[in-house]
């Protein structure tokens, strides 16, 4: 395997100007995140506050046991209960077979960095990962994309929920769930790995109650030997750890609020906009009703509620809500990331480039509740490269890079036109310039004839131009099924490296590449040294 760093022009500007270390951007936040002085400083940041380790642990532990943990998670949940210890932590929703491959680079990212800083600095530190179970939106989460021709097509699970339940509490539809698995697996090319993945698959579908069950057992499948250690925010007996953190995000709602709208008023003006719907009044909370997730908004005077009016209530029943019934209520985007910090002993969070983007306006929120926001990472981006589409790439002559950044389609183009020699376009364009100049003496004698036939002589030559289209178009396809392989081969390259005009993390899942190359890449990328200044790796398998 080689991992080759490369740069990449689909950063934004904010991200952009973070890793580069402009201090405008970084003034955003507490720490500066890659400088090691900087975890050393947070550790020391960290030793002066209390955290429910016993609680935490106890939850942990029963949470990753019923998700089959190997003793190293456990043991790294034992650990947890050391004052000295410390968390790395990312978190994302419960994608299907692990959702799409930024998944699997933000876990890499975590394990890795946690390695790295037990070792720098001599004390226990834990990689955490943080599942966003109480996410309601199931058409985020309930397909994976394949490969199909020379796109990445949708399949989706056959099961629609009555009503919006969080993924948490979501229970599989076996009947409907093992259908979608059997389609999926009938996609991949038979390899070595291809039947034993597929009985893996199937004994954890079979033995998940929820998604966040089946996302979790797949996840410690590949990475509990690492250590990861998993918490789902949508479980009940993690709400119950979380109630006095609810009453101080109660309490502190208006400078959590205005704090966070002034931020993002600031970074609009600063050219550096983000997208979060965040306003004056809003609660940033949501309470439970009947199965659906009902966002809080303070309203004037002392009074809560949702925008419709579906709930109602003033600060002094919500506050009882949070020490009674905790598991009514759950945290939006501004809060969440709160909800880990009091929850957690964290050294460092990991996010992608939309994360980093909005957390550079969580910094009043932090404050509000006197704590420090902890260094924020942009987490690992890998487009894994197969020895095949390297291969094809090469005799192309495409340059892999070139490719992940913009796609093949400007060198297809190239390439076809330059088949004919001159080119079918410059032909056409020659032709029609011929036409033109020949026809405009008709033209201007019907101008001159009579005005109306002008109009006339100007149809006829737009019929002409058609006419040579037709023929242009016709010599075009002939020479495409005379070049079929050739082209079929620049779509392969484009469907791997650069699919649906993006990065390939963004629609490609795991499956796939675990199918042909087993899951020791994975374990090597976990053990390899990372620049986390460096935007994208190339990881040639």
């Amino acid at each position: 395997m080689r991992i080759d760093p490369i740069e990449i022009n689909t950063q934004t500007k904010l991200i952009s100007g973070y890793r580069s270390g402009d201090k405008a951007i970084q003034d955003k936040f507490d720490y500066r995140p890659f400088h090691q002085e900087t975890y050393v400083q947070r550790a020391k940041d960290i030793s002066g506050k209390q955290y429910d380790r016993e609680g935490l642990s106890a939850v942990l532990s029963e949470l990753n046991a019923n998700w089959g943990g190997v003793q190293a998670t456990m043991h790294n949940i034992e650990r947890l209960k050391d004052e000295n210890s410390m968390v790395v932590v990312g978190g994302q929703q419960a994608g299907l077979l692990t959702g799409p491959l930024f998944t699997i680079h933000k876990i890499i990212s975590i394990i890795n960095f946690s390695k790295e800083q037990e070792s720098r600095l001599g004390r226990p530190v834990i990689p955490v990962f943080w599942i966003a179970g109480e996410d309601h939106d199931f058409e985020e989460i309930n397909h994976v994309m394949m490969p199909q021709a020379d796109r990445m097509k949708k399949n989706k699970v056959g099961q629609r929920p009555e009503q919006k339940r969080s993924v948490s509490d979501l229970e599989i539809d076996q009947d409907q769930a093992g259908k979608w698995l059997e389609k999926v697996f009938s996609q991949l090319q038979e390899t070595d790995n291809t039947r034993s993945l597929y009985s893996c698959c199937q004994d954890i579908l079979k033995s998940s109650g929820t998604y966040v069950d089946f996302f979790s057992k797949i996840i410690l499948r590949l990475f509990g030997e690492d250590g990861l250690v998993l918490v789902d925010s949508g479980s009940p007996s993690v709400r119950k750890l979380e109630s006095d953190n609810f009453l101080a995000m109660i309490n502190n709602q208006s400078e959590i609020s205005r704090g966070v709208y002034q931020a993002i008023q600031k970074n609009r003006n600063e050219g550096y906009p983000v997208e979060l719907d965040a306003e004056p009044d809003s609660g940033h909370l949501f309470y439970h009703l009947e199965g659906e997730r009902i966002l809080l908004f303070k309203e004037e005077g002392d009074r809560w509620a949702g925008k419709q009016n579906e709930c109602s209530f003033t600060t002094a029943e919500l506050r009882q809500i949070a020490m009674e019934h905790p598991e009514r209520l759950s945290n939006n985007v501004v809060t969440r990331p709160l909800m880990q910090e009091l929850l957690f002993p964290t050294l460092a969070f990991f996010g992608g480039p939309g994360e980093v983007g909005y957390w550079s306006v969580l910094k009043p929120a932090f404050h509000a509740l006197d704590v420090k926001m902890p260094p924020v990472l942009p987490r690992l981006s890998f487009t894994l490269v197969d020895k095949n589409t390297e291969k094809v790439a090469r005799n192309l002559s495409l340059a892999i890079d070139r490719v992940v950044g913009r796609g093949v389609h400007a060198e297809k183009t190239n390439w076809i036109a330059s088949q004919t020699n001159p080119p079918i376009k410059a032909l056409t364009e020659q032709v029609k310039k011929s036409i033109e100049e020949a026809h405009r003496p008709l033209r201007k004698a019907a101008e001159e004839i009579r005005a109306d036939l002008k109009h006339i002589a100007d149809k006829n030559l737009e019929y002409l131009y058609g006419d040579i289209d037709f023929i242009e178009d016709r010599i075009n396809k002939t020479l495409q099924d005379m070049h079929r392989k050739t082209l079929e081969d620049y779509d392969s390259v484009n469907l791997c490296l650069y699919p649906e005009g993006g990065l390939q993390e963004r629609s490609w899942n795991a499956l796939p590449w675990i199918n042909h190359h087993g899951k020791d890449f994975i374990k090597h990328l976990t053990a390899s040294s990372f620049d986390y200044r460096i935007a994208h790796y190339i990881v040639y398998l």
